[in-house]
């Protein structure tokens, strides 16, 4: 176990030992510079030297000049408060608060990934190629020759908006049929007219669906064409989109073609699969069996390697999952936290904030805790604090509040990253939120000072 008074001892003598012990590989596994906040504890928190700077004045100042005898005062006015069991856990709020992290992308819109280019089109075979599910890159298939409305190159969206569904149905009628045609072409052509029809009106979602479109959706999910498949899954987001629908997708066995999509599809594909999953996880009971079905792994690989769009919708997706404990232990087996902790650590990214709500969820099981230390996330969740923004801030504390409220080790481990200065900071000039949760992990980091002098005693 390690005390905060040999964590502090052991650093004023050997500043450098013990914390690249521990982190010798942090720099490598989070790409940042060891900077700040190692730079904090070794050159301002050890030393005596008075501090320049007002508590009133910006944080980075104070993170810079704070001196021990400071924050010790500091964490005697904190000590001296009355105040709730330090025991219990964050309020629920704030968890629930971090859930709007998420509302300004990936909110289950239709085509979310990105407005449609080949809407109810045929592809030219001489211009376009995509990766078949081997990897290989093969010319698109020669177009099939069909009749009728689906050999149409174009689809107003203004005559769409304006008929009335019973007109439709005779359109839905001929784009089912055509689903299940032995011409490729065809069935290429009816997924995108359905995918186009179920865009923006909810009434031509019920439509569509009650026709019978999502039994025969479902088989082109795994369909070799990959146009073919890019309109199946996204016709398939659109119509999840209206209520009733999502029982009627998950009963039909989308999900595990879903997740094959998620594996295999192109970039759009996969994107559109993954908000296709998250908008079936807005029902309770999906999500533990979209998490058995295996969707946390190829969710993790897209955070990895996937566009920027793609990578926010994993973050959403694994975010809605991992409210269900089992789907937690997944994410963390899966090697979730690695990416992640990496993308806490460059700021500036967009997606620092979002990367540290999941970590917040899964901070909630013990293997979570773990796997964040072991990647480094103190000494990431440390420069948030110290260059976040105001609401990455929030999250910071709060995550780290998680990590230390029950372990005496990780509260060393705060220490050695040079924790104190910013939370004192940040207790004095955050938001109201961030000095609350700011002000409590510094009473749990000064119990712990005072267990260990009573003990070494």
């Amino acid at each position: 176990m390690v005390s905060l008074e040999e964590s502090r001892s052991n650093s004023s003598r050997f500043p450098l030992a013990r914390s690249y012990q521990y982190h010798s590989s942090v720099s490598s596994k989070t790409q940042r510079h060891i900077g700040r906040s190692m730079r904090t504890i070794r050159s301002n928190f050890f030393q005596d030297d008075d501090s320049s700077c007002s508590f009133t004045e910006k944080s980075t100042c104070l993170s810079e000049n704070l001196t021990d005898s400071v924050v010790d005062l500091r964490l005697g006015e904190l000590a001296s408060r009355n105040n709730k069991s330090l025991k219990s856990s964050p309020a629920e709020e704030d968890f629930l608060d971090l859930s709007q992290a998420f509302s300004d992308f990936s909110a289950c819109s239709s085509d979310i990934s990105g407005e449609l280019q080949r809407l109810a089109t045929l592809p030219s075979p001489k211009c376009v190629q995509k990766n078949n599910i081997s990897g290989e890159v093969e010319p698109e298939p020669e177009p099939e020759p069909c009749t009728g409305f689906l050999q149409r190159e174009s689809f107003s969206t203004e005559i769409i908006e304006s008929i009335s569904p019973e007109d439709l149905q005779p359109t839905v009628k001929i784009c089912i049929d055509g689903l299940q045609s032995q011409s490729v072409a065809v069935k290429r052509s009816a997924a995108a007219k359905l995918r186009l029809l179920a865009k923006n009106r909810a009434d031509n979602r019920i439509l569509i669906a009650e026709s019978g479109a999502v039994p025969v959706l479902v088989p082109l999910l795994r369909c070799s064409d990959p146009w073919t498949q890019e309109h199946a899954v996204t016709a398939l987001l659109n119509l999840s989109l209206h209520e009733d629908n999502k029982m009627l997708i998950t009963n039909a066995g989308a999900v595990k073609s879903l997740i094959y999509v998620l594996k295999t599809g192109t970039e759009t594909s996969k994107q559109n699969a993954a908000c296709a999953l998250l908008s079936l996880a807005l029902v309770e009971e999906n999500k533990s069996s979209i998490g058995a079905s295996g969707a946390i792994p190829p969710l993790v690989s897209l955070l990895l390697n996937g566009s920027s769009r793609g990578k926010k919708d994993a973050l959403t997706t694994l975010y809605k999952l991992c409210s269900v404990r089992q789907n937690k232990e997944r994410a963390v087996s899966a090697g979730a936290v690695k990416p992640l902790v990496e993308m806490v650590a460059e700021q500036g990214s967009g997606m620092a904030e979002k990367a540290m709500v999941v970590l917040n969820s899964l901070a909630g099981i013990q293997e979570g805790k773990d796997a964040i230390v072991e990647e480094g996330g103190i000494a990431a969740l440390v420069e948030a604090i110290e260059d976040g923004s105001v609401k990455g801030k929030e999250f910071a504390v709060l995550t780290l509040l998680q990590l230390c409220v029950d372990s005496i080790r990780n509260r060393g481990f705060l220490v050695r990253e040079g924790g104190i200065p910013p939370l004192v900071a940040l207790s004095q000039t955050g938001s109201v939120r961030a000095k609350h949760k700011a002000e409590t992990l510094l009473r749990y980091l000064r119990e712990s000072r005072q267990e260990a002098s009573t003990s070494s005693s």
